[in-house]
């Protein structure tokens, strides 16, 4: 029951998680798109009334006249809209996630002993420290002298990030390794939101509300981290998708594909940002797409099952073994394994025809990237991986005959 309960959590969190991070990335999509199509105002007494650019679009029916001010109207509005609950709710349903999955689960998810000999109360504590130290080194580089230089900037944060992908891809298993990844730079959008974005906000807002010209340093402040924090939505949509490609996060190189295609992403938000201002250089499309295509070659599956099934002449009934040793704890109509109130992806090993019917994607996951048993719970050796690759390998054999 517990685990039962603890799935329609993780239901009902991942739903809200979704539908919130929808909210939060496509108005934040939507203003930096908005920013890069504004024109010099058609009225020049709009421009004498403080207006530094305005758009007009057509959707839904209806036409909308958007405007923006240089610093702020001479008279605020009665209503002004706000837009922060989207971030913060994506940020508080994702955390709840993370600990439910991650943290709870530390023995299952984040937990990799192969990978690092940790304690599950390790595990957690150092992943919250990495969620306030990421935040912290990175507004410290925007505070620095460095952070009124986009470039040199840019430049050090990437090389930082590509440490973080390295680091927490020594500490835990891939899935983990790769959601708190994730869970970092989304932490720093959110924390960019409060700490910085809406208090220069609020700033600009009350000083308006007093009469006073507002000082322009807390926009100018906030607009460099919004900025920042699209060019990082896409690699943090990739992770929370990439815990069903454990081709991915499960190959020995992990850390180097995480770096590769975050780049990617960064690179295709860059051109989409140039893109809003007209013409865009085809450049960094083309890396993204070249990096995509490297890491799909590099990563492509490579079996030495043929010369192995010869030498071993590995079975149904030899892997059958293993499958009921290894796997069935978890896969099987009634699982053993606490974690699990149902088969993991419905996958059921109980008799020979379900384990031939899904051949392939054993052989992925415990061969190819070595990424199940999860967290390698159940204690699979290199032998009976090299079994599983034999057997796989007399069967393509048999097939091509």
């Amino acid at each position: 029951m517990e685990a039962y309960l603890a799935d329609w959590l993780n239901l009902l969190a991942r739903w809200l998680h979704f539908v919130t991070g929808i909210a939060w990335i496509g108005s934040s999509f939507y203003f930096i798109w908005l920013d890069n199509h504004l024109e010099a105002p058609a009225e020049p007494a709009d421009g004498d009334k403080g207006v530094g650019g305005e758009l007009w679009a057509v959707h839904g029916g209806g036409f909308y006249h958007a405007q923006k001010y240089r610093v702020a109207p001479t008279r605020l509005p009665a209503t002004l809209h706000w837009f922060k609950w989207e971030a913060y709710t994506t940020w508080l349903s994702g955390m709840f996630m993370l600990a439910l999955v991650y943290w709870y689960g530390a023995d299952v998810y984040l937990v990799d002993r192969q990978v690092a000999d940790l304690s599950g109360t390790v595990a957690i504590g150092s992943a919250i420290a990495l969620l306030a130290g990421g935040w912290f080194v990175y507004d410290l580089l925007c505070r620095s002298p460095l952070g009124s230089r986009e470039g040199p900037l840019a430049a050090v944060l990437f090389v930082l990030v590509a440490l973080l992908a390295w680091g927490v891809c020594q500490l835990y298993g891939g899935r983990g390794a790769y959601m708190h990844f994730g869970a970092v730079l989304g932490t720093i959008m959110v924390a960019n939101v409060f700490f910085v974005i809406i208090p220069g906000q609020r700033a600009m807002v009350d000083a308006a509300a007093r009469g006073e010209v507002p000082d322009p340093t807390p926009g100018i402040k906030g607009k460099q981290r919004s900025v920042h924090n699209t060019y990082f939505t896409l690699p943090v949509l990739f992770v929370m998708t990439s815990s069903h490609y454990s081709m991915t996060w499960g190959h020995e190189y992990n850390w180097a594909i995480l770096i590769a295609i975050s780049l990617a992403g960064a690179l295709i938000r860059t051109w989409f940002v140039a893109r809003h201002k007209g013409a865009a250089s085809p450049a960094t499309i083309v890396i993204a797409v070249a990096l995509l295509l490297a890491v799909a070659a590099a990563i492509a599956p490579r079996s030495r099952a043929a010369d192995a099934a010869a030498a071993t002449g590995a079975t149904i009934r030899d892997v059958r073994v293993v499958i009921e040793h290894r796997c069935v704890t978890c896969h099987s109509e009634s699982p053993s394994f606490a974690a699990f109130p149902a088969p993991p992806g419905g996958v059921v090993f109980d008799n020979d025809e379900q384990i031939l019917a899904e051949a392939g994607r054993i052989h992925q996951q415990a061969v190819l990237t070595r990424a199940m048993p999860i967290g390698n719970l159940t204690e699979m050796t290199d032998d009976e991986r090299a079994l599983i690759d034999a057997w796989y390998g007399s069967l393509a054999s048999s097939d091509e005959d």
